[in-house]
């Protein structure tokens, strides 16, 4: 995983999606999606810090497995933004497209560690030396 460059997106995914959250309008949809989006749109950054201080392969994949499933999240809530017009369309695609390239970059992270995990579990273990 390139942690320089997702150190640095992800961070300014969440702050973006906390000025987008600030822009919503004052209506019952517009309140629950900046509550959800609040939440699934903040989390996939310090998830990913935490998987890169992680204890164990396994940890590891655990917690790039929750960035991805909030950052999945945000991404719905996004078009489900622009499908319900709740603001203008061409300033979410970008929001959009930053959160696909995310999910992608972080689903292969995901692929390799699994794949990593696998290859490990079936390597013989190593005898001790006599």
């Amino acid at each position: 995983m390139k942690q320089n460059d997702l150190s640095k997106r992800l961070p300014e995914l969440a702050v973006r999606v906390g000025k987008v959250v600030d822009t919503l309008p004052d209506t019952r949809l517009g309140k629950h999606i900046a509550g959800q989006r609040v939440r699934s749109g903040t989390s996939p950054a310090p998830n990913v810090e935490e998987a890169c201080a992680a204890e164990s392969r396994g940890d590891f994949i655990h917690k790039v497995r929750i960035a991805l499933i909030e950052l999945r999240e945000t991404r719905c809530w996004i078009v489900l933004i622009m499908r319900s017009e709740l603001l203008q369309e061409a300033r979410m695609n970008e929001l959009a497209n930053e959160a696909d390239e995310l999910c992608k970059i972080l689903g292969q992270s995901l692929a390799t560690a699994r794949r990593n995990e696998e290859r490990a579990k079936a390597k013989p273990a190593m005898p001790s030396p006599k």
